[in-house]
């Protein structure tokens, strides 16, 4: 079975590729709901970001959001501290989950999938591709975020031209072009890369 990454800057609209693929029956890992998820569940996971970041990051025993989101996005430190707690947790995860499925090739979605190290786990990454006016229109309304909290949210990410460079396929999300055909046709290139593998 096949390990394929799927990634893009915030607003290429990877979730949507990614809801494609499992519409064609392949299961895909989402590290954001699984990191959300793990930053409740995982006894370990929670102590050592209570040990970080002090016990009132934590009420009633779930994660206070906010609270912690308020610390990490005003200080480059404190976010790198916190995803190199919770990167290696969702890493795991994810590998765990993927030796459990019995498809052809699995997916796993993630923004950070280069910055976190996983992607040398990974046989193939796609990467979702999109120009940043449309990016940044699209966050905007679905956030209900201004320009400049997108625009600062785009900053931090990597730059998207290196992202995609670093790629092995590319799906170009633009409205321009047809999404559906691009990843039948991708899902077809991956279906014959898992037979010969």
């Amino acid at each position: 079975m096949l390990k394929i990454g799927i990634t893009g800057g915030i607003g290429s609209g990877k979730s949507t590729v990614a809801k494609v693929f499992e519409v064609l029956g392949i299961p895909v890992y989402n590290a954001d709901d699984a990191a959300k998820r793990l930053m409740n569940e995982d006894e370990v996971l929670k102590q050592k970001i209570q040990l970080q970041f002090g016990d009132e990051v934590y009420k009633n025993g779930r994660l206070d959001r906010k609270y912690l989101a308020d610390i990490v996005f005003t200080s480059p430190e404190k976010l790198e501290l916190l995803n190199s707690i919770v990167h290696p947790a969702t890493i795991n995860d994810a590998n765990a989950w993927m030796l459990k499925q019995t498809t052809p090739y699995t997916l796993k979605e993630a923004a950070l999938l280069f910055e976190s190290g996983a992607a040398e786990l990974l046989d193939y990454v796609i990467g979702v591709t999109a120009p940043a006016p449309l990016r940044l229109q699209r966050v905007m309304q679905r956030d209900n975020s201004s320009r400049e909290e997108v625009m600062a949210r785009m900053n931090k990410q990597m730059d998207e031209e290196i992202k995609i460079k670093l790629c092995n396929f590319i799906i170009t999300n633009d409205e321009q072009q047809l999404l559906i055909p691009q990843v039948l046709a991708l899902h077809e290139t991956i279906l014959s890369l898992a037979e010969n593998k």
